[in-house]
């Protein structure tokens, strides 16, 4: 009897030398921590299952609803698949609903009554939110408004994807993109 052939281990990967210096990560940390500690204040109310990146949906809902997830990423500058998974979240969290459009394909988002109860404590929070940036801006020697802007103007001059691109040394594998052309296909939605 012969014992079992084990299983064959994986090629070995490259392992990096090093990383280089962290620039971006404190950046997008900070960013996710601005978003939890609003996360708090909306725990702190009672106010359960929300997240900060549903607040401008559905106060454009409130406004403007019901609206296809196409209007929704256009109005909150994300992308489409993007604001189709804030509004599944959304879903869950019963805060919206979808309903059918004005012909067959098309799907409209509208708010349910308890999305419709929280908005007016969104709107406040989004206001007290850009008061508190406005004020941090002030104990600042560089605003953080300034730093958009100039980062804008930078990245039009030269796009990110094209900075990050003149300095990496490898080449995509031969078959990095032939997984992905299913999920890149366009929704109607």
């Amino acid at each position: 009897m012969t014992s079992p052939t084990p299983p064959a281990s994986p090629p070995e990967r490259p392992m990096p030398e090093r990383l280089d210096a962290v620039v971006w990560r404190p950046l997008t940390l900070l960013l996710r921590d601005l978003d939890d500690q609003i996360a708090t204040l909306y725990a702190t109310a009672g106010i359960e299952g929300v997240k900060p990146r549903y607040s401008l949906p559905l106060v454009w809902l409130d406004q403007d609803g019901p609206l296809t997830i196409r209007t929704l990423a256009d109005r909150c500058d994300v992308t489409h698949s993007a604001m189709s998974q804030t509004v599944s979240a959304m879903r869950d969290a019963d805060l919206v609903r979808t309903v059918s459009g004005p012909d067959a394909r098309t799907r409209l988002v509208e708010l349910t009554e308890h999305g419709r109860s929280l908005v007016a404590y969104l709107v406040d929070e989004w206001n007290a939110t850009e008061a508190a940036v406005r004020e941090l801006e002030s104990e600042l020697p560089y605003p953080l408004t300034r730093v958009v802007d100039d980062l804008h103007a930078a990245l039009a001059r030269r796009s990110f994807r094209d900075r990050i691109a003149a300095r990496m040394s490898l080449t995509p594998p031969e078959d990095a993109g032939s997984h992905d052309a299913a999920a890149s296909a366009p929704d109607a939605s």
